[in-house]
């Protein structure tokens, strides 16, 4: 090289270095939470993030841990069945440059949140649903499985005594899983996954793998994610209406909070529960509920915490 060109690009490199400074200072220490008391899937994925840098792999490591507990009748294997007895799994995963995969009415494989994953990567489109989605999986190397336990049948026969669907407020303090994450790179991703709603009616689908409905990411901005009774969800895209008042300037805290108040201005809230959860590129977060009972979890600087959300109803 040139002495001149040399100097030239040595200099443009010493002009640059401050600003460069300047932006990796700002990239916040990685982070993930988590709707609810996960707090093995939050470590699971922060170790992720540690390993690879990414967000996306964390969230879906995050995600892993319920989908394959049997112990865990919301999401994945062990999940309650609908109301026929057969387990359907949804699941959404989003990433920072917008790309999303989803599957919807799932059965027999263990991880929905790693073939919608598979649909975002390897095919053209965003959503699978049910037999199509089974083919998918099985193409792609996922091993067909019964997912129902033997204590989640013994649920669904003691159910069908009576055979009365009746939505629970915070089952068991815990419901659909849904993560967003901040990578080593500060860039965003969230994932959700689920069983949905225990002895559902067959073929029924909730929020989980509607993207802008239980996940919703901009890495401009920050991403959302939802649990909860996912019509409600849906009917106002919560997670998407989260990441737009934060566009507008609004904290994590109060977004959730407006998000919130757009559903109980219009519906009957008393007798459900829908809790929020967001993060903004910062690092910031917010969680808000309608009722009492929600909690979250988080995993920063290789420490956990399970904190209690506010909620609009004390």
């Amino acid at each position: 090289m040139k002495r001149r060109s040399f100097l030239q690009t040595t200099g443009m490199l010493g002009l640059a270095s401050p600003a460069l400074l300047e932006q990796q200072a700002t990239v916040p220490e990685p982070i993930i939470i988590a709707t609810w008391k996960n707090e093995k899937g939050t470590q699971a994925g922060y170790q992720k993030i540690m390993e690879t840098g990414k967000a996306l792999d964390g969230v879906e490591a995050g995600a892993w841990v319920p989908e394959s507990d049997p112990n865990e009748t919301t999401v994945g294997y062990g999940g309650y069945p609908d109301r026929d007895g057969h387990v359907t799994l949804d699941a959404c995963i989003m990433d920072h440059l917008g790309n999303a995969g989803s599957v919807t009415f799932l059965e027999h494989i263990m991880h929905p949140i790693s073939v919608a994953r598979a649909v975002m990567e390897k095919t053209p489109h965003v959503m699978l649903s049910g037999a199509g989605a089974l083919e998918f999986a099985l193409s792609q190397g996922f091993k067909k499985q019964d997912l129902l336990t033997e204590k989640s049948k013994k649920a669904w026969l003691e159910w069908k005594k009576q055979a009365k669907y009746e939505p629970k407020v915070n089952i068991e303090r815990h419901d659909t899983i849904g993560l967003l994450a901040l990578g080593k790179a500060g860039e965003i991703a969230g994932a959700c996954s689920t069983s949905g709603m225990a002895f559902k009616m067959h073929g029924r689908v909730g929020d989980s793998p509607i993207i802008g409905g239980a996940v919703f990411c901009d890495d401009e901005v920050g991403g959302a994610c939802a649990t909860g009774l996912g019509e409600f969800v849906m009917k106002t895209l919560g997670s998407f209406l989260i990441v737009e008042f934060m566009r507008q300037g609004k904290s994590p805290q109060q977004a959730c909070e407006e998000a919130i108040m757009r559903i109980v201005k219009r519906y009957k809230y008393q007798e459900f529960q829908v809790g929020y959860l967001a993060m903004n590129k910062k690092g910031e977060y917010g969680a808000y509920a309608i009722q009492k009972g929600f909690n979250f979890t988080i995993t920063k600087n290789g420490k956990t915490e399970v904190i209690e959300s506010a909620s609009y109803m004390s």
